[in-house]
């Protein structure tokens, strides 16, 4: 049976079957013009306009906007914002954490359109860092860890004292996952600035800053976990993420793919020219100035 997210007025009611959403129109719970989606749709539309609620929706719920004619005599349906749901994220006291994070973490990565379109823009910075936290914890933990077993293996096949290395090997991991949670959350605020800066510069930045935060967060959070493939997760776990950032910030921003693409190719442009540049520079002192 479909599950209906329902939001009235730009608020989340929550998602609700569709046995739910039936009994609340005829109860009073919900009305016509409340808008809902469930996976499957285009867009948000009000429920006296979902075939599955026609019926319940006509007898006690209000009616849907009529058509309006506009100046070039074409008939369009008024003007209605549609709100968003929020992602599974957002349902964690309900759902639980451990469920509500792997629900996310599955939709961003197979269905990152619907995610980011779904996603709330704001609504503060503390939640969205948490799942970034999480996400990232898990993927850099279990790839520290990975990379600390190959290594011990390799000490072990040493003539050194393999305990040795691994007791003074095993500090610096150690002390690198004590502070995993620092480091993406530095890296989070930091490369979010970087991201909301460049859509700026490119005419994307539609939405305040929190928004680009929420989608870097949300983008980080389920691609990091990737890590935990053996040796390619790392480059899989890459790309998915600039794949996401791009279609993050497009849906979230709402606007044109090419501005969010160039938003986020803009560092790696500016990085690879700087270094570029430098290298130049050095060239040519060497030239210019040549060992006696």
């Amino acid at each position: 049976m479909a599950t209906f997210h329902i939001n009235r007025s730009g608020t989340s009611l929550g998602t609700f079957s569709e046995d739910e959403v039936r009994e609340g129109l005829r109860s009073g719970k919900f009305v016509g013009t409340d808008l809902g989606w469930r996976e499957g749709m285009a867009t948000w539309e009000p429920l006296a306009q979902i075939s599955e609620f026609a019926q319940e929706s006509g007898s006690g719920g209000t009616p849907s906007p009529r058509p309006q004619f506009t100046g070039a005599g074409a008939i369009t349906p008024t003007a209605t914002t549609a709100p968003r749901s929020g992602l599974p994220w957002d349902d964690r006291q309900l759902r639980g954490m451990l469920r509500a994070f792997f629900d996310t973490l599955v939709m961003v990565l197979t269905k990152p359109a619907e995610a980011f379109t779904a996603m709330k823009r704001e609504g503060g910075f503390g939640e969205p860092l948490l799942y970034a936290i999480i996400g990232g914890s898990v993927g850099g933990v279990i790839y520290f860890l990975y990379n600390f077993l190959l290594g011990s293996a390799h000490m072990l096949g040493s003539h050194e004292n393999p305990m040795m290395q691994m007791m003074g090997g095993g500090i610096r991991p150690l002390f690198f996952i004590i502070l995993v949670p620092l480091f993406v959350t530095i890296a989070t605020f930091v490369g979010s600035g970087i991201f909301h800066l460049c859509l700026m510069i490119v005419g994307g930045a539609k939405q305040p800053f929190e928004t680009t935060f929420r989608v870097v967060c949300f983008a980080g959070g389920s691609a990091n976990p990737l890590l935990v493939i053996p040796i390619c997760g790392g480059l899989i776990g890459g790309i998915w993420k600039i794949v996401l950032y791009c279609i993050g910030f497009a849906r979230a921003h709402e606007t044109d793919t090419g501005r969010a693409v160039l938003a986020v190719a803009l560092p790696l442009i500016l990085c690879c020219g700087g270094i570029f540049a430098l290298m130049m520079m050095l060239g040519l002192g060497a030239f210019g100035f040549p060992h006696h």
